[in-house]
């Protein structure tokens, strides 16, 4: 199922209740019971003072509720009793950015500490947000007791299998039953360093134990109720003052918690942001519990804007650095973009007169950037008419300018005024709408907050139609569930010039992370495959060059695509693609309003693969790729209902148009006469 937003208004309230004037969001509070919710979630609590505490979840979509215990408040950093307590209720519209909401905030003080639990429920999703911030004194901030279970003394009675872990938790749920099947999932960034970026543990929660990760799925197998926790945080390898763990599971006992924090972050002048927490519903199926954590993930920046679709050209994947980048090189590579269906051309470091430490010159750095006024204006040198002349031909070309951006890192970027005002004077006088954020380092929680700071300046300032390009490829960043609102990631650094580009393994990240990462929100690199050959042995049938340029471009079309190379080093059979890029620019935007999930095994070289996006329950697309096999056809299981008759009709790529059945499991078989093929469907389901 599919869930489309829908706006809402809900009137300011400060008091016991909220009413509900047009939209779907409420928080009521009634005697000692909080309800929050909208028409398909809700959460009830016992209000207990304002030290919320979960007594029951109901999916209103499967008509199911999970109990829980209510004994313990959901959230915990202090042990003192609460000395007051508010709700709060409001509408928040869209900004053009982020999706309209309904926001509830619980405010609570607690002697000298107080926090805020912001809590934001969208029309028509099965998940609630929330943001947490913390404000006055503390003393000392536990942290998880990280005593190993085979230390421990055997457990003879109930006593002994107390472990007294004390932690600070930003969300909780005791519940009941002892078979919870439980699935968490820790993501790897700084891709310079990793090719393997998800990781999934399955277990059945026994004892207190912590586990690392991101996102945590648990069905209670005698019913099928299911919910889901996302930690709103950069991978666990990044956070900042870390504990071990992001979870910590007791049978039917639940926590997240390591909120980011140290006792000297919190202070009494100023509000503090924690690591965020989402509870999301879902029932029997993983497409169920899949479809609410999208249904989710793509509130935070809407998707009806063609500003976030790009097929993008960035030439810094040919490794010259910034040695050609100039006036001339660029009002050429424009004609070649245009050529091959660019959309987005972006300079990188080079364009502006400062030097950076990648420069191809010596005596670059990021240090005291803004000692030199004209650090982030171009280099008249390179550039002797500005962009002016660069943005004119874009403009005639219909092809968008991006910039690489990398703001001033020293002292916890305590100049991201600066910075961002720098950013918002190149919108202004140019247009310049997309920036790749480059160089970046979270160290601690002041440095997150005036990053924080940077965005929603130029946010504000460009009436959000700024979007960023997350780096990830190294560096304490944001990783895939933090900062995302602000545009989207920019996945990872490969070469043919070091011999580390190989296409299965780029679509094996791509297809790991969209499980549970949107696809659209990824940048996803295809490189000049005729360039470097000899870097790779002459039997390595994976190398770059033993495929069609077509199918490497293929492999970027669920995700954004970037051509991360020089156009001008591209031979003239290069620019034929140019015909499978146009097809896919008539369905680019439509594949990304869908749920993206993979589909198919794991790409290894040698595996039928692919993705399907579920536009509705009756319609999608399917892009299928036969890798290096024997298979001239195979079954792979979707996300169709089976016993449904479906037509698939081919856009593109390999392969013929059909009709079929839907088998077993939602099976389907698809066909390529030869390895290292693909195609592209859009399918209906025919009644």
């Amino acid at each position: 199922m599919r869930y489309n937003v829908f706006i809402l208004i809900l009137c300011l309230f400060t008091g016991l209740s909220a009413a509900n004037a047009k939209g779907q969001g409420y928080a009521v509070l009634k005697g000692d019971t909080l309800r929050i919710g909208n028409n398909v979630i809700e959460r009830t609590f016992l209000w207990n003072e304002g030290a919320l505490k979960t007594i029951r979840l109901v999916n209103k979509i499967s008509h199911t509720t999970i109990h829980a215990k209510g004994d313990q408040p959901d959230f915990a950093m202090v042990k003192a009793d609460v000395d007051s307590a508010w709700l709060k209720t409001e509408w928040k519209d869209s900004d053009g950015q982020h999706a309209p909401y309904t926001l509830v905030s619980v405010w609570c003080r607690q002697g000298s500490f107080q926090s805020i639990r912001q809590f934001r429920i969208y029309d028509d999703c099965p998940a609630i947000g929330c943001d947490i911030y913390l404000c006055g004194n503390i003393e000392t901030l536990s942290i998880s007791e990280n005593t190993a279970n085979a230390d421990r003394k055997n457990i003879e009675s109930i006593s002994d299998m107390t472990t007294q872990i004390k932690t600070p938790t930003i969300d909780r749920l005791r519940l009941n039953g002892n078979h919870w099947q439980t699935k968490v999932v820790e993501f790897f960034d700084y891709t310079d360093w990793n090719d393997n970026l998800v990781e999934e543990r399955v277990f059945y929660p026994y004892r207190r134990t912590g586990y690392r990760g991101n996102l945590l799925f648990a069905k209670n197998e005698l019913n099928g109720n299911g919910f889901f926790f996302l930690k709103e945080a950069p991978s666990s390898s990044t956070q900042l003052s870390y504990t071990g763990s992001d979870f910590i599971c007791d049978f039917a006992d639940f926590m997240v918690v390591s909120p980011g924090i140290s006792a000297n972050d919190i202070t009494p002048s100023k509000w503090t942001r924690v690591y965020g927490c989402v509870i999301g519903l879902w029932h029997q199926t993983e497409l169920s519990a899949l479809t609410a954590l999208r249904s989710y993930q793509k509130q935070l920046r809407l998707g009806a804007s063609l500003r976030d679709e790009m097929i993008m050209l960035n030439t810094w994947g040919d490794r010259s650095q910034d040695a050609k980048i100039n006036e001339n090189f660029c009002l050429a590579e424009l004609e070649r973009a245009k050529r091959l269906g660019i959309t987005v051309f972006q300079l990188d470091d080079g364009w502006q007169t400062g030097k950076s430490p990648n420069s191809k010159m010596p005596g670059g750095s990021f240090k005291d950037i803004w000692k030199d006024s004209l650090y982030w204006t171009p280099d008249k040198r390179k550039f002797p008419h500005g962009l002016k002349p660069i943005i004119e031909k874009a403009r005639r070309l219909g092809i968008r300018i991006g910039l690489w951006f990398n703001p001033s890192i020293q002292n916890n970027f305590t100049d991201w005024q600066k910075d961002a005002n720098a950013v918002i004077s190149l919108y202004r006088e140019y247009g310049i709408d997309c920036f790749k954020i480059d160089g970046i380092q979270i160290p601690n929680k002041q440095a997150e907050s005036n990053l924080r700071c940077l965005f929603e300046k130029i946010s504000e300032e460009t009436d959000h139609k700024v979007i960023f390009n997350l780096d990830a490829t190294a560096g304490r960043r944001g990783g895939y569930h933090m900062l995302n609102e602000y545009g989207n990631i920019f996945l990872e650094n490969r070469y043919t010039d070091w011999g580390n580009y190989y296409p299965y393994r780029t679509l094996r990240n791509l297809w790991e992370l969209c499980r549970y990462v949107p696809a659209e929100k990824i940048q996803i690199e295809f490189l000049n495959k005729w360039r470097n050959a000899s870097k790779y042995h002459k039997d390595d049938i994976f190398a770059p060059a033993n495929y069609d340029f077509d199918y490497l471009f293929a492999i970027t079309m669920a995700a954004q695509p970037l051509a991360w190379m020089e156009a001008a080093n591209l031979p003239e059979e290069a620019f034929e693609t140019s015909a499978l890029i146009k097809s896919y620019k008539s369905i680019q935007h439509d594949i990304h309003r869908g749920i993206i999930l993979p589909i198919g095994n794991e790409p290894s070289g040698r595996s039928w693969t692919g993705f399907q996006s579920i536009t509705n329950n009756k319609t999608g697309y399917f892009i299928v790729f036969r890798e290096d096999n024997e298979k001239p056809n195979e079954s792979l299981r979707t996300f169709l209902p089976e016993g449904e008759k479906v037509n698939l009709k081919l856009i593109a790529g390999n392969g013929e148009s059909f009709v079929t059945t839907i088998s077993e499991n939602g099976h389907l078989r698809f066909k390529l006469p030869q390895k290292k093929q693909f195609s592209i469907y859009k399918y209906n389901i025919i009644k």
